[in-house]
């Protein structure tokens, strides 16, 4: 029984990406805050991103000082 469900399971690709900004603790809060707003900006302005968002595969996780993205399928051009 466990071996047709193994068999029945489909394997999918994702991509994720880490972004982290370097120094960030060294900056003062409101600079910190500034940093991230913009990093998140600019990120979320990329088409790929914006393709990933718009079908629903994008999925965004604040890390304090950057983020990590992740899409089932096709979030690759950031990282060429």
């Amino acid at each position: 029984m466990a071996e047709d469900n193994a068999n029945d399971a489909q394997l999918e690709l994702a991509h994720v990406l880490f972004i982290d900004i370097v120094g960030y603790s060294k900056r003062l809060i409101n600079e910190q805050t500034a940093l991230v707003k913009r990093l998140s900006e600019l990120v979320l302005q990329t088409e790929q991103c914006q393709k990933a968002d718009a079908a629903g595969k994008l999925i965004r996780i604040p890390t304090g000082d950057g983020m990590a993205l992740a899409d089932g399928k096709e979030l690759v051009g950031p990282n060429q």
